[in-house]
Order: C-alpha cells, then sequence, then structure tokens
C-alpha cells in the first residue's frame, strides 16, 4: 500500500470504510517500527474491537491506559472492550472483570466531566449488575442526572433505560418522550418504538414511527411500520402498503435488504389466509436470500394454507 506523508490517515480511511481485515496487518506492521505511536495502538484496539476480537482490544487499550493514565476515552474504551468480552464469557469469568470494568469506567468519568459515553456506561452498568456487585439504580440515576446537564436528550433517554428497565412504563414512556420533544432525533423515536414494542403495544409503535417518518423523511421508517404490522398483525393494509413503498424506492441506504420486505409481505398475507400472494413473496424473499432460516420457515406456514 502505498501510504501519504501520513499514513494514520490512510488507516483511519480504511477504518472510516470498515476494511478492518485489511488494515490490521498494515497496523501491526507500522507498530513494529513505530511500537509507541498511541494514535496507531487506538486504531488497531478499534479494529480488533469490530471484529470482536475482545482480548487484543483490551490489550490495546491497557497499552495506552498505562502510557497515558489520565487521558479519560483511553479508560472508557479499556472498560468497554472489558464490558464486552465478559458478556462473551461465562458468569463465573465474567464476574471476575466486574471490578475492573467498574474501575476504568469510574475513572474516565472522574477524568473528564463532560464525556457522556462514560457516562451513559455507568447508567447501563449500575442497572445490570445485582445488587450483591455493586448494582445500584440510585447510583444509575445519579449518572443519568450527570447526563442531563451535558445533554438534556442524553438524560431524558438514560432515565428513560432505567424506568424501562426496572418495569415503570409509565415513566419510562414519559422520559422517552420527552427526549423526542426536546431532540426528535431518529435514535429518539427509535428508543420509543422499541419500547412499545416491548410492552406488546403495536398501534403506538405504529404511530411513532409514522410521526418519525413524517419528521426525518427516511424510506427506512416504512419497512418498519410494515415489520410491526406484520409481527403483531395489526394494521395489515397500512404495513403492505408501506412495504411496497419501501420496495419502490429501495436503495442501499435504506440498510435492510428488500428480501426482508417480501418476507413481511409474506407474514401480512398469511396472517390473511392468502395463500397464493404469500407464496409469492416468499418465493422473492429466498431467491434473494436463501440461507434465511426463518424464510424457509415462513414458507413452510404458508405451504400448511
Amino acid at each position: 500500500m502505498a501510504f501519504s506523508q501520513s499514513p494514520i490517515a490512510d488507516f483511519e480511511e480504511l477504518v472510516r470504510k470498515k476494511h478492518y481485515q485489511k488494515v490490521e496487518p498494515l497496523l501491526i506492521q507500522y507498530l513494529e517500527n513505530t511500537p509507541n505511536d498511541l494514535q496507531a495502538i487506538e486504531l488497531l484496539g478499534d479494529v480488533y474491537g469490530h471484529q470482536k476480537q475482545w482480548d487484543h482490544a483490551i490489550d490495546n487499550y491497557k497499552k495506552l491506559v498505562e502510557s497515558k493514565p489520565n487521558t479519560a476515552n483511553y479508560h472508557y474504551k479499556y472498560g468497554g472492550a472489558l464490558g464486552m468480552k465478559a458478556l462473551s464469557v461465562s458468569k463465573f469469568t465474567a464476574l471476575g472483570l466486574i471490578g475492573d470494568i467498574k474501575g476504568a469506567f469510574l475513572k474516565a468519568a472522574e477524568l473528564d466531566a463532560t464525556h457522556i459515553d462514560t457516562r451513559w456506561a455507568l447508567v447501563e452498568l449500575y442497572m445490570q449488575l445485582p445488587g450483591v456487585l455493586g448494582g445500584s439504580r440510585s447510583k444509575s440515576l445519579q449518572y443519568a442526572e450527570e447526563l442531563e446537564v451535558l445533554s438534556k436528550v442524553d438524560g431524558y433517554l438514560a432515565k428513560g433505560y432505567i424506568y424501562e428497565y426496572d418495569d415503570e412504563p409509565k415513566l419510562a414512556e414519559k422520559f422517552y418522550k420527552m427526549a423526542i420533544t426536546e431532540g426528535g432525533s431518529l435514535n429518539c423515536f427509535d428508543k420509543l418504538t422499541a419500547f412499545y414494542e416491548n410492552e406488546k403495544r403495536p398501534e403506538d409503535a405504529i404511530k411513532n414511527i409514522e410521526q418519525a417518518e413524517a419528521k426525518h423523511k427516511r424510506n427506512a421508517l416504512h419497512y418498519q411500520i410494515g415489520k410491526v404490522a406484520a409481527e403483531y398483525n395489526v394494521e395489515l393494509e397500512k404495513g403492505e402498503a408501506c412495504l411496497n413503498q419501501y420496495i419502490q424506492h429501495y436503495s442501499a441506504k435504506d440498510g435492510v435488504p428488500k428480501a426482508w420486505a417480501y418476507y413481511r409481505l409474506a407474514q401480512i398475507e398469511t396472517h390473511q389466509k392468502n395463500k397464493e400472494k404469500a407464496l409469492k413473496y416468499i418465493d422473492l424473499a429466498i431467491a434473494e436470500l436463501p440461507k434465511i432460516k426463518v424464510f424457509q420457515k415462513q414458507k413452510e406456514a404458508v405451504l400448511k394454507l
């Protein structure tokens, strides 16, 4: 590879384009000659993280923490990689990581009073840990309050998360709606939609997605409406219309392949006992993505009509 005067810029561009397997050996080779380049070490840690190679990511982030112990973001990334490893190993092994995870996030929060991601991590950590391991709703709310000072939207979303996790749906809904009013980003709408789905309130989920589409004009939201309609067997006519619109205006930036829209249409037609249409749509889905198991199961259901 022909590097520019700043090879780090080339590495960053490859990472931005998600060419992780290509940039990994280049970074390793570069670090053999310049082992103290912290920017390259951090990039390599990020590359390992993107590939879910948590032990390698941890090793690189630990080097950063040891080299510059007063940099909050290094502690945050180190704690994050440890946390992801804890999710991928046995519960017994994960227990041994909790102290280091908590220590890394708390150090990051101490070093940088404005570090939003660290406070989000602490909100989630204190909610998810059992009380005997240091879990605490009050501490989680403390960091949600700190978030609210830094960013009202993040504070409201964090409180929505806390109350949803603690099975207080009215308060959760209140704060998710406050986040939409304050910020109105797609992420805010998505949090409320997911909440409604978890609460088995599909009609409310669809209304919320419609409001998001009216504001943001994203074709992907048409798929989301169709998905909810198909999964919960509600507002099927609206779901069908939205899925057809999604397919008509589809582009790669929409994210979800058209095959999934065909699958949702097959679900809708199956709900309505329209075997011929259901079979047409599920065959289109399978033709595009033949290895998806749920498509095959849906076809079996259609053939039984």
